[in-house]
């Protein structure tokens, strides 16, 4: 068999045709979990420093995706796109998963009456390719469902003053996705859904990611038993670990997902290090349980597409991928339940326009390039930066630079500060 010619610089190849029998898996709906950034940004690096070809990740990986279209399931009228200033387009891509607690998954001895959607991250990309903001939305906001369709093709009405993750629960994906549209104005261009046991897999195939813990974490009846410091997470305990509310964070919804963030950070610093692209073995392992793990819309449900946009992100620095919770307050009808403050439009709005959140704005920022209490990590082979070379700070005021956490909302995590 000929080896395949790259193409001339500039361009991009079109893949070879594949015979086969056994196209793209379909579903109508799939389970589970968070990471499109480390994925995305992967895939053309591997190509790059391995020497592997495209055609080869191509064949080998494209069947592992499922595909879902949702076009059918969406009702009414979705907001138009901004049109803004720049070389390419502003992204949006929302990340969903999932609370089910069947099998392997029930790891906290709770039960539920349905899948809800456990998180729920939009990644947003500028039109520069020059930073990305990933926005963490809390699973008990208290918002407004718009009217969607369920799995099976029925019409479920509107209702007023529900949890964010009941939408996932009565029409899974697309529900969830009109519900953001709905409430934010923001035009998504694609969607990912991952899955709780793929996020182990993706964990483990990179060997374990770093996190700090500030003490000891003793919860053996759900088998978490944590020594307090930094340490690389395998396996089950890293599962449990983004999974867990009640050993940590006090039972805060909040709370776990900054420490979701922080981990997601450093999984993306571990991904891009260089101990991990020295090591292609570590990356196709972790494209195989990646790819394995991920449920996307046709628009991304096929790996050129994945490569081409990876590329287009090569230059972002990892201070520049920027995670935050939309802004939130306790609803003052239900302490156990929040809802978006008025910083939450101004948010959105920025987005939708693609312009930089201000430091006003952006509170509490984990970045990819400075993970809370991490040390001895290595530096960053490609596409980062110096941690914390954009300044710090908690995040108060309009000033330049990229805001950090404070140390009493990393503390509330159950993060090192």
């Amino acid at each position: 068999m000929s080896t395949p010619v790259p193409p001339p610089e500039g361009e991009v190849a079109t893949p070879a045709p594949r015979v086969t029998t056994r196209g793209k898996r379909r579903a109508r709906r799939r389970r589970r979990h968070t990471v499109a950034k480390v994925l995305v940004a992967t895939l053309v690096v591997l190509g790059l420093v391995t020497g592997l070809s495209v055609t080869y990740l191509y064949r080998s990986l494209s069947g592992n995706l499922t595909v879902l279209d949702i076009e059918d399931s969406l009702v009414g009228e979705r907001p138009e796109k901004v049109e803004v200033a720049g070389p390419q387009e502003p992204l949006n891509v929302l990340v969903m998963g999932s609370d089910t607690r069947e099998g392997e998954n029930n790891i906290d001895g709770l039960t539920g009456d349905g899948e809800r959607s456990d998180t729920t991250l939009l990644l947003h990309f500028s039109a520069d390719r020059e930073r990305a903001y990933g926005v963490s939305i809390p699973r008990d906001s208290m918002v407004n469902r718009p009217q969607c369709k369920n799995e099976d093709g029925e019409t479920t009405p509107a209702a007023d003053y529900q949890m964010w993750n009941v939408a996932y629960q009565v029409g899974g994906p697309a529900c969830t996705i009109q519900q953001f549209e709905s409430l934010t104005g923001i035009r998504l261009d694609h969607f990912v859904v991952v899955d709780f046991t793929g996020f182990q897999d993706m964990v483990d195939a990179v060997g374990g990611v770093e996190v700090c813990i500030p003490e000891t974490i003793d919860d053996r009846e759900h088998g978490m038993y944590l020594e307090a410091g930094t340490r690389k997470l395998e396996g089950i305990q890293a599962l449990n670990y983004v999974r867990q509310r009640y050993a940590l964070s006090g039972g805060s919804d909040v709370g776990r997902m900054k420490r979701q963030q922080a981990f997601i950070a450093s999984m993306v610093n571990t991904v891009l290090s260089s101990g991990t692209l020295a090591r292609p073995d570590r990356l196709l392992n972790f494209l195989q349980a990646a790819t394995e793990s991920l449920t996307l819309d046709e628009g991304l449900g096929d790996l050129w597409k994945i490569a081409k946009l990876g590329y287009e992100f090569r230059g972002i620095g990892l201070d520049q991928v920027q995670f935050m919770t939309i802004p939130i307050e306790v609803d003052p009808n239900d302490p156990n339940r929040l809802v978006w403050t008025e910083d939450a439009d101004d948010v959105w709005n920025k987005l939708k326009n693609d312009e930089p959140l201000s430091r006003r704005l952006a509170t509490d920022v984990i970045t990819a390039g400075s993970v809370p209490g991490a040390s001895g990590s290595e530096e960053p082979a490609a596409g980062g930066s110096d941690t914390g070379s954009q300044g710090g700070g908690s995040g108060s005021g309009d000033g330049p630079g990229v805001p950090t956490a404070s140390d009493e909302a990393l503390a509330a995590a159950g993060l090192c500060t």
